[in-house]
């Protein structure tokens, strides 16, 4: 049975640390309240029903977000009142699972949030957090900070981040227990004898504290934007003469034939095309820099190792495969009924969904060498995308 899934975004507190001015979820950030980012990176990772707990005076403020399958809710005096009241407008209608988000957060990543999902699966309660990698110490008396005292060890010390997610009986029994305020709802979780699971945060998925932290996330969204705007096209180009043999390899299938593809390798023409394709698109030349021919060790090699490292090599420098596009061009053998075949061979090897590859055939009109049938010629376009 699906579960369902609900999220809270802490929002109503006045983020006095941030300095004068409005607070700071509603601060502008790329010209965009810091909020509108935040339901933004929600709704990205898929998540569609949202409580936003707002301080009254900021309702009016509201018409600047886009509000589908936003519910609002009134915090209270502290955030773990505010919680709870968001918890209590969910409970007529209960979600089995909750996050609940820090509303200054805008750049949690999917990553983030499916990893916590996934924990409730075996725990109760689950929270990201970073491990503490600095050197720690007690300040004692002194201008400024103090004067640094004992050190203090970091072994199994973390950051605790946002969203921490719970069972939501679990999390509202445990702040029906709560007298108090606390520093987040892992703390009222604990409290009442629930054990929290660690996942691995994101150093993105900071909280908007100071007003130093506007620069850091403007930032953020610039070098977001420049990646975005990063699109890489490549074409390759390959041609394979037809020698004895019984069948060729075509975009990862094994095409019966009365003859066969001549090659150093296996002479997957449609695949050594598509590789060079992403090769281009990286500027990292073609096969035989990457796999010379003079190389013993490549003779006969199944050309599912050049592209699984062509596409390898894309997503180490932050790229993955947007479309591609193979052309078989050849009088013989057909291609269209094993067209759908070789899609989801090369999906398979490419690890994309098939609907992102296209392969198709034409002929030369009896033209050149492909029309005298004398061996197959393969064009290819590959599309990158920077991540």
């Amino acid at each position: 049975m699906t579960q369902t899934i609900a999220a809270i975004i802490v929002a109503a507190g006045r983020g006095t640390r941030a300095g004068s001015g409005l607070p700071k979820q509603w601060r502008s950030l790329a010209g965009r309240p810091v909020l509108a980012h935040t339901l933004d990176a929600l709704r990205n990772a898929g998540l569609q029903r949202l409580v936003l707990v707002l301080h009254p005076d900021d309702f009016a403020r509201a018409d600047s977000l886009e509000m589908t399958h936003v519910q609002i809710v009134a915090g209270g005096a502290t955030r773990a009142a505010s919680v709870r009241a968001a918890l209590d407008a969910l409970a007529p209608d209960p979600p089995d699972k909750v996050l609940i988000h820090d509303g200054a957060r805008p750049f949690v990543t999917a990553r983030v949030i499916d990893a916590v999902i996934a924990a409730l699966d075996t725990a109760k309660a689950a929270t990201p957090a970073l491990p503490v990698v600095d050197a720690l110490w007690r300040a004692g008396d002194g201008a400024g900070a103090g004067n640094a005292q004992d050190a203090v060890s970091r072994a199994a010390l973390y950051r605790a981040q946002t969203p921490q997610g719970f069972h939501f009986d679990a999390i509202l029994s445990a702040h029906s227990l709560q007298s108090g305020d606390a520093a987040d709802d892992v703390e009222i979780a604990r409290a009442a004898g629930t054990d929290v699971a660690l996942t691995l945060g994101c150093e993105e998925n900071f909280k908007l504290t100071y007003r130093a932290d506007f620069d850091r996330a403007e930032g953020i969204l610039r070098e977001r934007t420049r990646r975005a705007m990063d699109i890489r096209l490549g074409n390759g180009f390959d041609v394979h003469r037809f020698g004895a043999g019984n069948g060729c390899w075509l975009c990862g299938v094994l095409v019966d034939h009365d003859r066969a593809l001549e090659g150093h390798s296996d002479a997957d023409v449609g695949m050594h095309a598509l590789t060079d394709a992403i090769y281009g698109a990286l500027g990292e030349g073609d096969i035989g820099q990457h796999f010379p021919p003079s190389d013993p060790q490549w003779k006969g090699a199944a050309s599912h190792i050049f592209l699984r490292h062509a596409v390898d090599l894309a997503r180490t420098r932050g790229f993955a495969i947007g479309n591609c596009d193979v052309t078989l061009i050849c009088e013989f053998p057909k291609i269209g009924p094993h067209a759908q075949t070789m899609r989801h061979a090369l999906a398979g090897i490419m690890d994309i969904d098939a609907a992102r590859i296209s392969v198709k055939a034409t002929t030369s009109e009896k033209l050149g060498f492909t029309g005298r049938e004398e061996g197959i010629a393969a064009l290819a376009t590959a599309c990158l995308i920077a991540q």
